[in-house]
């Protein structure tokens, strides 16, 4: 249900109040610029049948209210299809739609996003598995932890290298699931387990612990507070990647870590993303 145009306060009140009303149960609402010359902004309102739209409209005397059906479309599938395979090091990331351009050499990962986040077309999520590349040829982690792992992209590649052990958790149930399903497209499933966990809760990461790498794409904040339990976390010599960090937030980042005992190894930047590389 879209209401009429309108100042964008006027606009923002109609979100309210069908957000607020007890009787209505719409299932997201948004607020639209509709054309910026004029000003004017429009509230829209999405509800699973047209039937409950209706009743919205008049339950809210939104005589004015226009009501137009969704087609039914996998609109995530849809966005993906404009995607390019993304080429980080020797990694080469591609959806569905892309599979025929799978390269013969090197390492490809099949990957959808489906409803988590990460394609590998993220500045960080690219950041990190360049500076994964980078480590890898050096020495082949043994024991691997992705943090927020989204939909694996990370564990995902250290698995497809035969890294032996690698862990993957995330606060998001579904992101887990979506790592597991990723796992099983790429015939990698035996080599990666996942779990659920706020932060660094689960018993699991501490049973699999110490870390040769632990990977953490998050966020600057969640960083600083996990920074004293990543540290415990890895083994002598093994290493901690940084990302989901602006420039602006690296410098802090990094001293939160180096004032655990880590070194700084490298940093690089991408798309306006910090990654950072630190050895313990």
């Amino acid at each position: 249900m879209s209401c009429a145009p309108q100042p964008i306060a006027a606009a923002q009140a109609d979100a309210e109040s069908i957000e607020f009303d007890v009787r209505l149960d719409p299932q997201a609402i948004a607020v639209n610029e509709v054309d910026e010359a004029a000003g004017l902004w429009q509230a829209v309102a999405y509800f699973p049948t047209f039937e409950d739209a209706e009743r919205a409209r008049d339950l809210l005397g939104m005589s004015a209210g226009t009501i137009t059906a969704i087609p039914d479309v996998d609109w995530v599938r849809e966005s993906l299809r404009g995607l390019a395979p993304v080429i980080a090091g020797r990694f080469f990331i591609y959806g569905s739609h892309d599979r025929q351009a799978r390269r013969s050499g090197g390492v490809s990962l099949e990957l959808d996003a489906q409803t988590a986040f990460g394609t590998g077309h993220h500045g960080t999520t690219a950041g990190c598995l360049l500076a994964f590349d980078r480590l890898a040829r050096q020495r082949l982690p043994r024991n691997v932890l992705d943090l927020g792992c989204g939909t694996g992209v990370l564990a995902l590649a250290a698995a497809k290298l035969h890294c032996r052990n690698v862990l993957a958790t995330d606060i998001d149930p579904v992101a887990v699931d979506v790592t597991k399903s990723n796992a099983r497209i790429n015939d990698i499933a035996h080599g990666l387990t996942a779990r659920t966990s706020n932060g660094l809760a689960h018993r699991s990461i501490h049973e699999h612990a110490p870390y040769d790498l632990i990977f953490a794409n998050i966020l600057a904040r969640p960083l600083a507070q996990l920074a004293t339990g990543i540290a415990r976390l890895l083994a002598p010599g093994g290493h901690v990647i940084l990302s989901g960090l602006t420039q602006d937030q690296a410098r802090w980042i990094k001293a939160c870590y180096v004032s655990r005992g880590l070194s700084a190894v490298a940093a690089t930047r991408r798309e306006g993303w910090a990654t950072l590389v630190l050895r313990k």
